[in-house]
């Protein structure tokens, strides 16, 4: 049965891709971004939206999810029964300089969805979570029930706000929440500051590629179509309120990435090693076991086909005239 999907963050990375796959599966979607400008141009994004502006099931909304005003309107004219909470100031490294931004962003915005969610009685609220709750953890894979209260960045910690915000609104209102913790995700389309994004590029340009520590950090990625795959799903089943981990479950060294992207691209780059930043933890990995039970959630794309996939597109799209 078509619902009513309102998209916060819709012209993003994960968010374009969201809304294509929801449209595709005939929902009416309403994307709301205000197209900051903080990490890329708005140009990008534009890119990101191409397939989607003359689709009849998907309609664009550009405002700023802390101004309650407009929120308010979109709510009353679109009357959404889904909200796909997506929009939020990304980023550990770079909320250390902007902290009081980040939580009004990220937790102010968040509050404006969930008090209209309640008021206009959607019928579930998906909020996007992130890995960056977890903090430094000795013990993996981590798990949904792990601690979760020393996150090592503003940003980390504004998205345990939005968790916990989002439990008491389901407590008291009885609002259906699932909270997607999600692990780092790559892909078409990937956001340019994000390590692959960044490392293909200086690669291309024979530029040094700034690495945090040895080289042996590791992290879980999360292929786009796979977290678009657990998105849907939550949002076409409300569970009461749920946390659950979205990642691919392998985690892999940053050398190891460094040296696939080498591969594919056909060139070797000069490392430079930097400081580990506090901000960073020196592992993710997800135990996706609950994202399989309840989500029905299957990784289907291996790293290395994920990361081929992605330079496919980054040479297609500098090809196209996206400034390399």
């Amino acid at each position: 049965m078509p619902s009513r999907i309102l998209v916060t963050g819709g012209a993003g990375f994960i968010g374009s891709h969201t809304c294509e796959r929801l449209v595709d599966l005939g929902h009416w979607v309403l994307c709301v971004d205000n197209f900051d400008e903080l990490f890329y141009p708005r140009s990008v994004k534009a890119r990101n939206l191409r397939n989607l502006h003359h689709h009849p099931h998907w309609s664009l909304l550009e405002a700023d999810i802390c101004d309650r005003n407009k929120m308010e309107d979109a709510f009353q004219k679109f009357q959404p029964e889904i909200i796909v909470h997506l929009a939020a100031l990304a980023g550990v490294v770079p909320s250390l300089d902007r902290p009081q931004e980040y939580l009004r962003v990220n937790v102010e915005g968040t509050l404006v969805l969930l008090e209209l969610a309640r008021r206009y009685q959607a019928s579930h609220f998906v909020f996007a979570s992130s890995s960056s709750v977890y903090g430094e953890r000795d013990k993996a894979p981590f798990s949904e029930e792990d601690p979760t209260s020393q996150p090592l960045s503003p940003y980390g910690a504004t998205k345990k706000m939005g968790e916990v915000l989002a439990f008491t609104y389901h407590h008291l209102y009885g609002l259906p929440v699932t909270c997607l913790r999600i692990f780092t995700v790559y892909g078409p389309r990937q956001r340019p500051d994000l390590a692959i994004h960044k490392f293909a590029r200086c690669l291309l340009k024979d530029q040094p590629l700034p690495l945090y520590g040895d080289g042996s950090s590791q992290r879980d990625y999360t292929f786009i179509t796979d977290l678009v795959d657990a998105l849907v799903a939550a949002a076409e089943q409300p569970m009461g309120f749920e946390i659950i981990n979205v990642g691919s479950g392998r985690p892999i060294t940053l050398m190891d990435m460094v040296q696939t992207l080498e591969t594919l691209l056909g060139k070797k780059g000069k490392l430079e090693f930097l400081p580990m930043p506090p901000s960073d933890p020196t592992l993710t990995h997800a135990d996706i076991s609950k994202a399989q039970r309840l989500l029905g959630y299957r990784p289907q794309v291996p790293f290395e086909e994920g990361v081929r996939q992605f330079v496919h597109w980054l040479l297609d799209e500098i090809k196209k005239g996206y400034p390399l």
